[in-house]
Formats: C-alpha cells, sequence, structure tokens
C-alpha cells in the first residue's frame, strides 16, 4: 500500500495534434501499451461531490485499487495492490477489501458497502521522460466516444507548469480546458440517456 501526491497538467489534443506530437517524438506501436480502469462511486456520486475519484486499474502483473483525493497542490494517490479473484468479486458487487483505501473512505464519510461500478475507460498510453517529468500520450476510449490528452507529471507545480505551458506555446498547442479522465467518462454515460 502506498500514498503519493500527484501533481499533474492536462490538455485536450485533437486527432491531428495527437498524431504530430506522436511523430515528433518518434513513438511506435510497441512504445504504447493499453490499460482499462474501473471507476466506483455511490449511487448520489458522493465521492464525485468531494472531488475524490476511486479506480481499479489492471497494471502488468497486477491491479491497483486507488483513490484519489484533492490536496491543497495535486492529489493524494492512496493506492493498495489486489489479486485478480478481489478485483473480480469487486466487479461483481462485493466490498473493497480491509486496507488504507477502505480506511480512507471512512475518513470521508463514504461506506464502502455502498460502491458501484459506474463505468470503465480504456486508455492506450505511452509515456517518455521530459525535463524532470514524464510526458503521457493518450487516446481513451469510453461509452461511444474516443479523445486525445496530453498530461504531464511532474514534482513540482510552478516549475511544471511553466514547462507545459512553454511546451504547448512551442507546439502551437491552444490550452484547452481538461476535466479528468472520470468526469469525461461520467457526462458521456449520464448524458447520454
Amino acid at each position: 500500500m502506498s500514498k503519493e501526491l500527484e501533481i499533474e497538467f492536462k490538455n485536450m489534443l485533437i486527432e491531428d495534434e495527437y498524431q504530430l506530437l506522436i511523430h515528433e517524438f518518434r513513438l511506435e506501436d510497441k512504445d504504447f501499451f493499453t490499460q482499462t480502469n474501473y471507476y466506483f462511486d455511490t449511487s448520489e456520486f458522493k465521492l464525485k461531490e468531494k472531488l475524490a475519484a476511486l479506480r481499479i486499474r489492471k497494471r502488468a502483473v497486477n491491479y491497483e485499487l486507488t483513490l484519489k483525493t484533492p490536496e491543497q497542490i495535486g492529489l493524494l494517490e492512496t493506492t493498495q495492490i489486489l489479486a485478480e479473484d478481489q478485483v473480480t468479486a469487486i466487479l461483481d458487487g462485493a466490498n473493497i477489501p480491509v486496507g488504507q483505501v477502505r480506511d480512507t473512505l471512512k475518513a470521508l464519510g463514504i461506506d464502502h458497502e455502498s460502491l458501484l461500478l459506474f463505468g470503465s475507460l480504456t486508455t492506450t498510453r505511452a509515456e517518455i521522460p521530459y525535463k524532470n517529468g514524464l510526458l503521457v500520450f493518450d487516446k481513451s476510449f469510453y461509452s461511444d466516444t474516443h479523445d486525445f490528452e496530453l498530461e504531464y507529471e511532474v514534482p513540482d507545480f510552478e516549475k511544471g507548469q511553466i514547462l507545459f505551458d512553454l511546451f504547448l506555446s512551442d507546439h502551437n498547442i491552444p490550452k484547452r480546458p481538461t476535466k479528468n479522465k472520470i468526469i469525461r467518462l461520467y457526462e458521456a454515460v449520464y448524458t447520454e440517456k
């Protein structure tokens, strides 16, 4: 189990911008991997109200259960490793297992027994080191749509903001409002009905 502060900058891309960046950084099919996030909330979306998010993500050799909660700068990620049988049970409606994530949910006033799977999002992703951070190229598929996103994960907010703004400017990419993946999924699922 771990807790880690996530500081990242995001910008939506149009497909042409995405393809130009892929070409510029010489990314090939072998540089990409695919991951699926399964998102949970209560039927009243209490996590969303608290600007928090809960997901299960399949990694190369295991699964991660991650609760993201807002901090003054960035998000605090509380993560615990799950076995495949635990994930199957959760996706079938079982409770969140004992651990830091469940403890943090309780501290937020969220009953872990009231959590429901409300959607999944699959991302094809490439990551490259860039100026003391990590540049992330995402193409995400959810509901009946897909989109393109650039992320820049950094250890320092101020330096990261300057570098990301400069990167966008140097590549003639306009700054676009960029919602978290869970919000984009939520809006796609619940505005289509």
